[in-house]
């Protein structure tokens, strides 16, 4: 089932997301309706709080070379935990929750999470560059923050005086 993606500044988007406790039935209704989500709006990943979960919950689908989103490349995260970054790089991003919006964000460039699959088993991935770069992003929606937030105050005040007149626009 596809659910409506919260959009900023939704309160919500704030919450600091808790840890899944019970891999059940529950948990994989919402992992499933999340994938529908995500594809039907484009996105390449989606944070539980992005749909108004706010538990720490994740999926990354990137494209792969063909540029087709292969479900069996489909990444689902429970309890995420970053256990080493190094580098930089500069990506361009943008996000389901500030649609229509792009900006470059400075993130590490190799990463390594520790996770949870659906079934409660432990799982470790490295990663670098594009795939880094979504983990990163999601992982801030699950401790409350968006991408937005890591632009410099001239960008950041753009971003809100363009965002207020959209807003405004759309209503």
């Amino acid at each position: 089932m596809i659910r409506e993606v919260i959009t900023y500044p939704n309160k919500l988007l704030r919450t600091k997301s808790k840890d899944v406790v019970k891999f059940d039935e529950e948990l994989h209704t919402l992992l499933d309706d999340m994938y529908e989500t995500m594809i039907a709006d484009n996105g390449v990943g989606l944070a539980a709080i992005q749909v108004a979960v706010p538990l720490n919950v994740l999926i990354i689908n990137l494209p792969n070379e063909e540029d087709v989103q292969d479900k069996e490349d489909l990444i689902e995260a429970i309890n995420p935990v970053l256990t080493h970054k190094d580098g930089v790089q500069v990506f361009v991003e943008g996000c389901l929750s500030v649609p229509g919006f792009n900006e470059e964000v400075k993130r590490a460039q190799h990463i390594i999470v520790e996770y949870y699959d659906r079934y409660g088993q432990k799982q470790t991935m490295e990663s670098e560059d594009f795939l880094a770069v979504a983990w990163q992003h999601e992982m801030e929606h699950l401790s409350g923050h968006l991408f937005i937030e890591n632009l410099s105050i001239v960008k950041r005040k753009k971003f809100e005086k363009e965002w207020k007149k959209k807003l405004k626009h759309n209503k």
